[in-house]
């Protein structure tokens, strides 16, 4: 949960089947809550994970996550798909 010395990160996210998913947009605070809101509205998943968020946000947008990310990002696109599923 987001507190005020420490406000909400988010990322998102764009995997296109081969290669290495890429991070399409980043920001804290009011940008995160955008990203998280327009996610939303787009019936896109978020998913709740302040540690991956942090690392996201680090990178260069529309760059391929790096190897040591791919566990933690493996895990939120399998929880995705998860969802996805459940809803049919």
């Amino acid at each position: 949960m987001p507190t005020p010395d420490k406000p909400r990160r988010a990322s998102a996210l764009r995997y296109e089947g081969s290669g290495a998913p890429k991070v399409t947009a980043t920001g804290r605070g009011l940008v995160a809550d955008r990203i998280v809101e327009v996610a939303r509205e787009n019936g896109i998943p978020v998913r709740e994970d302040p540690a991956l968020a942090e690392a996201l946000a680090s990178l260069e947008l529309d760059t391929e996550i790096p190897e040591d990310l791919y566990t933690a990002v493996a895990e939120a696109i399998a929880w995705a798909y998860t969802l996805d599923a459940k809803a049919g």
